[in-house]
């Protein structure tokens, strides 16, 4: 048995919880797959994974081979990129996630442009707001807001995007237009509830931060609801910039405490830790600093 094949059935079985799913991703058979990681555990000396009739489960051996494999594996493959002159195309497959509402509006068109120039490429990207481990669930890179807090992980931040208060005209007219934000307790509030801190609205105005605590008058875990709620008379909402171009400009809805300043909060592309970025890694980070210069997804239209 060769070691790699026998690291690369290992990773994409702990990985998938399946020996089958992983021939169908190796594509092998169902049977040499499992002939492979039997042969790498009795290589190592150690039970790696779990075996029973619904799932294939880690081992603490499992576990902490999976923590560094993927990685080795990439760097194997880089070094015999690298050492093939010729090797100039990106082959192999990338699998992405990136969180649901910043992947629908502009991560999905980001993949589908770096796609068009490596055709040769297989991506997989996997939209949710949940934060995926890397390692263990088999991704090469991740998008993520807010600054990593996993030592494991390496980051490049890609671009900073701030977020607004805003209600539709029609409530303003109802309600009135609050002008500080303390004027916000007394109306109806929309909370997007997978931002951080989904229940402090912190902002500043020459130097002094104010904290508003909104009443949880209406909760939802989607920045596109929480602004059309609001657009469609419902209450104040705080959204992301990039959620608002649309709305903004249609004059569907209306910026609010405009000389408050909010927090930026920034996009970084993660990925594991390792002595060589994989390839095709660093291709698509390459190209998402680019590409975030042509496609300025941050800029509002003037008030």
């Amino acid at each position: 048995m060769d070691l790699i094949d026998g690291l690369k059935a290992f990773v994409a079985t702990a990985q998938t919880g399946s020996f089958t799913e992983a021939a169908k991703r190796l594509g092998v058979s169902n049977r040499l797959t499992s002939k492979y990681v039997a042969e790498l555990e009795t290589k190592l000396g150690a039970r790696l994974l779990q075996r029973t009739t619904r799932k294939v489960g880690l081992t603490p051996s499992g576990q902490q081979l999976l923590n560094r494999a993927p990685a080795l594996l990439n760097e194997f493959d880089d070094l015999l990129a690298n050492i093939n002159e010729e090797a100039t195309s990106l082959h192999g497959t990338l699998r992405i996630a990136a969180p649901v509402t910043l992947g629908e509006i502009y991560i999905q068109g980001l993949v589908s442009r770096f796609a068009a120039i490596h055709p040769e490429l297989s991506i997989d990207l996997r939209l949710s707001d949940q934060h995926v481990d890397l390692a263990s669930d088999g991704f090469d890179l991740a998008f993520r807001v807010g600054t990593p807090d996993v030592s494991t992980l390496k980051a490049r931040k890609l671009f900073e995007f701030t977020s607004h208060l805003v209600a539709s005209p029609g409530y303003l007219k109802l309600k009135g237009t609050p002008l500080s934000p303390g004027d916000l307790d007394t109306h109806t509030c929309i909370i997007d509830t997978n931002r951080r801190n989904a229940n402090r609205w912190v902002s500043q105005q020459n130097g002094q931060e104010y904290t508003f605590h909104p009443t949880r008058n209406l909760m939802v875990n989607s920045a596109n609801i929480a602004r059309d709620w609001a657009a469609e008379g419902c209450g104040v909402a705080l959204c992301p910039n990039f959620v608002l171009h649309k709305q903004l400009s249609e004059g569907k809805l209306v910026r609010l405490l405009e000389d408050y300043q909010l927090p930026m909060h920034p996009l970084y592309a993660v990925y594991l830790e390792g002595n060589v970025l994989p390839r095709k890694v660093r291709a698509l980070i390459d190209f998402a600093l680019e590409d975030v210069q042509n496609n300025d997804i941050v800029t509002l239209p003037a008030a």
